[in-house]
């Protein structure tokens, strides 16, 4: 075994980086709090290639002395701490003091600082945790920190960042994070030298809401009240349940200024809405929470992505009284009615037609006249999913032809909890799952569309602006293709807003807005870590017909149309994924199990 040795101090620098620095919002993070710390009143982060080239942050703080400058830059030297026993106190944002040389350590950073009515400042010139160069600088007051080439010394970490769009992403998201939790604070963020927001510091919380997210959301934010409890207060606004989200990506919860998650505080701000929202989506909130800093340990983490309460019952119940009484205003009216477009992309030909949109996520076909029942259409079990049976082709075929068999007549019994459709077959009881079924048409008429580049598209009267997370941003630029080749017209609008103008004929929705936030969010849970990919249209298909599904809903009225679309679609019997849209139980398997 070889003998244990002292790491050298840029070795054991570039370890606690792993800690510290996992990418380039990771190092942003850790310069806009000791820019928060310094008493800053603006602060400006600049990034190029995502962050990998460039990241700059600028500040109108304290500033260093070039003593401090140069103590900055050891590890475990800081000014926020002095004793042990102000670890069980923390108030403020960074106190380990590794966040600056760890990021030196792994990139060649430049430093410039002076502090507020001195003379001159100081510049330090570092290169992979190796200081080249001090010097005095002529400045404005406040600090400069440049990192260039992050990770070029770590040539196994650098791999693993992401693409740079996503990476910058994250960069905004976290830059987003530290304006909404300190909205007196004047934020500006740039990319590629161009400017993404400049949100002016402001006392009104909503205003910074609407600044970072967009008109329209601000205007429908509902003011959760300051409340009290136990020595503890929050407030802030949520959104109404229709803008509920999958996973927790738009609840921001900052606690004593810092930016939490916690699994207590997402369900008590859900169940504050009393079962309003469904179990797998969480409404969306913004919640400034104060208390005690003795009341909460932020040191559970090198990162301190975690925090730990120590009265986590009160504090989830101080948050649900909170959200539960929030000021409830009028639902507003959906708009989306009226005189529409129907275009095709073949043709390029725009014609007007008068169709009110529809409560259904397809518009309603033609008739088509039943066919001869086949018995071997469903597999006769209430346990295995049902397959089609289809014809062999003729070894002589060039190409696998598939036959579609003749559609089944039923007699529609009645609605089973309001989920399932009861039918009557040849053979015994038949189950329809109306959303499996319309998934099923989704797909199969997107796919067939497409392929032949034929996809009717119909106009919205108002063109719909969405306003977007940079992160879900990232994932609707990655997939414009796919939008398009699906016939859903969507285009950059400035800023983190898209324009929705169109969608295709078989989607037809009262608010285009739900459907593509909720496909946003299908397509995250569909790309998974790689959320910056752009997915293969075959996925992305299958993604907006499990969305629009969704909407499908029992109505005796449409069965007999809905059957027609599923058996005209090549696989009827089943969802993109296998699930099965019909099942059957036998005369003889009720019988068996009446008889035993």
């Amino acid at each position: 075994m070889p003998k244990i040795e002292i790491l050298s101090d840029v070795l054991a620098s570039q370890v606690a980086a792993g800690e510290v620095v996992e990418r380039p919002a990771s190092v942003v993070k850790e310069m806009v709090e000791n820019s928060i710390d310094a008493g800053a009143k603006r602060i400006e982060v600049e990034i190029h290639r995502g962050g990998s080239t460039l990241i700059k942050i600028t500040d109108d703080g304290s500033g260093m002395t070039k003593e401090d400058a140069l103590m900055s830059l050891e590890r475990h030297a800081t000014s926020k701490l002095k004793t042990s026993s102000q670890l069980a106190s923390i108030s403020t944002m960074g106190f380990r003091g590794e966040a600056v040389p760890s990021i030196a350590s792994v990139s060649k950073l430049r430093i410039a600082t002076q502090e507020q009515n001195a003379v001159e400042g100081t510049e330090i010139i570092i290169d992979g945790g190796i200081v080249k160069d001090v010097r005095l600088t002529g400045m404005q007051s406040g600090s400069v920190f440049e990192i260039k080439n992050l990770f070029f010394n770590v040539p196994a970490r650098r791999k693993f960042m992401r693409t740079e769009n996503t990476e910058a992403a994250h960069v905004e998201h976290q830059v987003k994070l530290h304006a909404l939790a300190y909205p007196e604070v004047r934020f500006t963020f740039k990319k590629e030298g161009r400017v993404v927001f400049d949100v002016p510091s402001t006392n009104d919380r909503r205003t910074r809401i609407a600044g970072l997210s967009g008109n329209d959301i601000g205007k429908a934010l509902i003011e959760v009240p300051l409340t009290e409890q136990s020595g503890m207060e929050v407030l802030g606004y949520v959104l109404p349940s229709e803008y509920a989200r999958k996973g927790r990506r738009q609840q921001f919860v900052f606690l004593n200024g810092r930016p939490v998650e916690d699994a207590a505080i997402s369900r008590a701000i859900k169940d504050g809405f009393k079962g309003s929202v469904v179990e797998n989506l969480n409404p969306t909130a913004w919640l400034w929470l104060t208390m005690n800093p003795a009341l909460v340990d932020v040191n559970v983490h090198p990162a301190k992505k975690e925090v730990r309460f120590h009265k986590p019952y009160e504090v989830r119940n101080l948050v649900l009284t909170a959200v539960e009484n929030r000021k409830l205003p009028e639902s507003p009216e959906q708009t989306f009615r009226g005189e529409a477009k129907i275009v095709s992309r073949k043709s390029g030909d725009i014609t007007p037609v008068r169709r009110p949109f529809q409560e259904s996520a397809t518009a309603a076909p033609a008739p088509v006249t039943p066919l001869p029942v086949s018995k071997e259409e469903i597999i006769k079990s209430n346990r295995e999913p049902v397959v089609a049976k289809f014809p062999t082709p003729a070894p002589e075929q060039e190409e696998l032809e598939i036959v579609k068999e003749e559609r089944p007549r039923f007699k529609i019994i009645g609605i089973l909890h309001t989920k399932y459709i009861l039918l009557e077959g040849e053979e015994g009881l038949v189950l329809l799952e109306p959303k499996a079924a319309r998934e099923r048409i989704v797909y199969e008429k997107i796919l067939q569309q497409a392929s032949v580049g034929d996809v009717i598209s119909q106009g919205l009267l108002v063109p719909e602006v969405i306003d977007l997370d940079s992160r879900d941003l990232d994932v609707v630029m990655s997939n414009l293709e796919n939008f398009k080749e699906a016939g859903i017209s969507v285009e950059p609008f400035g800023g983190g807003s898209i324009q929705v103008r169109s969608l295709p004929v078989i989607i037809q929705v009262k608010n285009p807005r739900e459907l593509i936030t909720k496909l946003i969010d299908e397509l995250i849970e569909t790309q998974g870590a790689t959320r910056g990919k752009k997915l293969a249209f075959e996925a992305f298909a299958e993604a907006i017909a499990r969305r629009v599904a969704r909407y499908e809903s029992p109505d005796l009225s449409r069965i007999e149309h809905l059957l027609d679309e599923m058996f005209q679609c090549d696989l009827p019997y089943c969802t993109p994924k296998g699930s099965p849209t019909l099942i059957q139980i036998s005369l003889k398997e009720l019988e068996k199990k009446f008889k035993g």
